[in-house]
């Protein structure tokens, strides 16, 4: 190892940067949307079970979140995080009995991460 390299190691930052909430939200919801993307992409049905779940598990954290009495977000957006939970629920069912796919939960997904990368943007 060169001079160079060991000095950009010794001075490389030691600690992961630090997350805000928002973008730990932005990267959770990014990585299930991946993994739904995928498994629907390549036909693989275990897959998209899996990150239907992790999606609902997801929806079913924010609506808890929201519906917490010492939350502040106003209250029109806690009802459509709430309604937006339900559908996913509602819907995912729907997919996991093949009657429907996965393409309106990916828009839902997508239109949150666009909403929260404004956020994080901003601050």
């Amino acid at each position: 190892m060169n001079a160079y390299a060991q000095a950009q190691r010794a001075y490389a930052p030691t600690q992961a940067p630090i997350k805000t909430p928002r973008s730990a939200e932005y990267e959770v919801i990014a990585r299930i949307s991946h993994r739904m993307k995928r498994a629907m992409q390549s036909d693989d049905f275990p897959g998209l079970a899996e990150a239907l779940h992790e999606n609902n598990k997801l929806w079913t954290t924010l609506a808890a979140d929201v519906a917490h009495p010492d939350n502040q977000l106003p209250k029109d957006l806690k009802a459509r995080i709430l309604y937006l939970s339900e559908f996913t629920r509602q819907h995912s069912a729907k997919v996991m009995q093949k009657r429907e796919n996965a393409v309106p939960l990916l828009e839902i997904n997508a239109a949150i991460l666009k909403g929260l990368k404004q956020e994080v943007s901003s601050q």
